[in-house]
């Protein structure tokens, strides 16, 4: 004869809901991995398009790359007379630049850059950057006399981007 199981040693099957709940966690964990695995290694285009131009592929290559910024030291300068009134302008800005390379030549060319960039912020009033309209207008100003080149037979510098990090304008 067997001998009957006490009580409280009895174990539950478990329930249809908790084994369905499972079964759905599996199912979309499963899922979720393999969309993932999916969109991961996915080319997205046409292996032939992208084999005839090669030229198009180096530059997607280097727009995955990870950024890389080049701090540019403070700028003080004073502003234009805006009304009678003068200002000064105190900032800070950095360039992302296309590669180390691009960072070292700006950095091997530093007082040329300064330099542009005085002239430029020098010649402005404070109404003309006080707004955000302002300031991207002057961002966008900066870019264009950062990639000019250098010198008379070098390439025109990779910079993709102006960021001010400190924007100060203090009347005098």
């Amino acid at each position: 004869m067997k001998a009957a199981a006490p009580p409280d040693a009895t174990v539950k099957p478990p329930s249809k809901k908790k084994a369905m709940i499972g079964a759905a966690v599996a199912v979309l964990a499963l899922g979720g991995g393999g969309a993932g695995w999916f969109f991961m290694h996915s080319k997205g285009g046409d292996d032939t398009e992208e084999s005839a131009k090669p030229s198009k592929k180096k530059k997607k290559a280097k727009a995955h790359a990870a950024p890389v910024f080049a701090p540019l030291e403070v700028f003080t300068v004073n502003l234009q007379p805006d009304g009678g009134e003068e200002s000064m302008l105190q900032t800070t800005i950095t360039l992302e630049v296309m590669g180390p390379e691009q960072a070292d030549l700006i950095k091997a060319h530093m007082p040329k850059v300064r330099s542009r960039v005085l002239l430029l912020l020098s010649a402005k009033k404070a109404s003309d950057v006080k707004t955000v309209e302002g300031k991207n207008k002057l961002a966008e100003e900066i870019l264009e006399a950062l990639k000019k080149p250098f010198g008379e037979n070098d390439e025109p510098q990779e910079v993709n981007e102006v960021m001010f990090t400190q924007f100060i304008i203090q009347p005098q």
